[in-house]
């Protein structure tokens, strides 16, 4: 049918405004949108003034005699409205009449809305209407020639002489029209969902929620959240060519292996604000062996790369082995037979335990060698039991085998990388939460609602 219909209240400055001899808004509509058909809805009042002198109708005749076309008029009644300030009403009735008017419709037709015409409670049902069903309708503002608050006057309304002065008759008069992108219910919960999932630090479910919305809802900040699910997942070649397309800088950390070890760390610390404990405990032995031998490394002078191999495996992957031909003869396979009585197998992987020997034999740090203590013998107490067992894990369990609650046990770990030789400032611990800020700016949830009905 490629119909397109308006529906509208019926305000006071309808149809022209004896004020100021403009269009009001339904006259202006009609005037630039041409709809095939007009559904005015009337109280009380309105209803006087249209019986009066046929106003609303005589004024939209005369406009599709100007420009030459036809169009039909309806006039819903509601003469026992006299409540004109009741929101509720106007919700329920208009609901029942938009769901009529969709009725009638097919996919070709177009529902135009009014939200300038009627009282405030009129407007305001048809917004928050619009908002929670979600029509496919265009809401049409339109403003003032004055650019504020009409003024209504109806005593000695002169129909005829006001449609032979309209302003808006005149050749070149301004489109006051404007369509209002009102974000809908469903939008705004999407949009809160993803929030949430922010802030808990689940970057894949905001993504999944994002992904359920059109692109241009998504357009400011789903790149934003592509790259913090990256970052989570360690992915640092995405997180770099997101941050240099987004312009955003959020890795506090630059060089590459400590970038890696500093953001596998801030990674254990979202696993344990989530409650997570098997997933952190899991993660304690692959930091401490990295953290160990930088330690080692940087307060004790000693690399032991200078004293392992590399192996190859069938899948191609690499381990790290210690070499007997590097280590014989050397200190540090005296200090490793000695620490393990003779049991230590000089062409085996390198362990935290190994490395928390040789810290302990050639540190004089005494805070030190306890904070290695400490970590290893936590590692010892807990981790294979997460790792091979199917066991619940919670903060008593944690606290119960190792003697340190599991904050306690990540605050030793931040406290270990003073002795690496990063530059970590306090802040840095906190680059998540910064991050999280600065995606939820880009996200704009602020007063989304409000700003749509005022």
């Amino acid at each position: 049918m490629h119909q397109k219909i308006l529906f509208t209240p019926v305000g006071g400055t309808d149809p022209i405004s004896a004020t100021n001899c403009f269009d009001g808004a339904i006259l202006h509509i009609c005037r630039h949108y041409q709809p095939d058909k007009v559904i005015m809805y009337m109280s009380k009042e309105m209803l006087v003034n249209q019986e009066k002198d046929d106003r609303y109708r005589y004024c939209l005749n005369k406009l599709c005699e100007l420009q030459n076309r036809k169009m039909e008029c309806e006039i819903i009644e509601r003469r026992e409205l006299t409540n004109v300030h009741e929101f509720d009403f106007y919700y329920e009735d208009f609901q029942k009449i938009i769901h009529g008017i969709y009725g009638t419709m097919d996919e070709t037709d177009e529902l135009l809305l009014n939200v300038s015409s009627g009282t405030p409670a009129m407007k305001s049902g048809l917004l928050v209407l619009q908002t929670m069903e979600e029509y496919p309708a265009k809401l049409i503002q339109v403003a003032t020639p004055e650019r504020r608050i009409n003024e209504h006057h109806y005593k000695d309304y002169d129909v005829f002489t006001l449609w032979e002065l309209d302003e808006d008759n005149q050749p070149g008069a301004d489109n006051r029209c404007s369509e209002i992108a009102c974000p809908s219910l469903q939008k705004l919960k999407k949009e809160e969902v993803i929030k949430k999932h922010i802030l808990s630090y689940d970057y894949r479910a905001a993504l999944t929620v994002a992904d359920t919305m059109g692109k241009q809802d998504t357009q400011k900040y789903r790149g934003y959240l592509e790259l913090a699910e990256k970052r989570l997942l360690l992915d640092i070649s995405e997180v770099d060519k997101l941050a240099k397309k987004l312009e955003f800088d959020c890795i506090p950390v630059k060089a590459s292996s400590e970038r890696m070890l500093f953001e596998y760390a801030l990674g254990m610390q979202i696993k344990l604000k989530n409650g997570e404990y098997v997933d952190f405990i899991r993660a304690i032995t692959p930091i401490l062996v990295d953290l160990f031998e930088l330690v080692l490394k940087v307060q004790c002078k000693i690399d032991i790369n200078n004293y392992c191999k590399w192996i190859t495996k069938r899948d191609g992957t690499k381990l790290r082995r210690w070499d007997m031909e590097k280590l014989r003869g050397t200190e540090i396979e005296k200090v490793l037979n000695e620490a393990f009585s003779g049991s230590f197998n000089q062409n085996g992987d390198v362990y935290s335990i190994h490395i928390k020997a040789l810290i302990e034999y050639f540190s004089t740090d005494a805070q030190l060698k306890e904070l290695i203590c400490n970590l290893r013998l936590t590692e010892e107490k807990i981790r294979n039991t997460a790792a091979h067992d199917i066991v619940s894990v919670t903060e008593i369990t944690i606290k119960n085998r190792t003697g340190f609650s599991a904050d306690k046990i990540m605050q030793m770990i931040q406290k270990l990388f003073i002795y690496t030789g990063i530059k970590i400032k306090k802040e840095y611990w906190d680059s998540y939460d910064q991050m999280n800020q600065a995606i939820l700016q880009k996200m704009e949830l602020i007063e989304a609602w409000a700003h749509c009905i005022l």
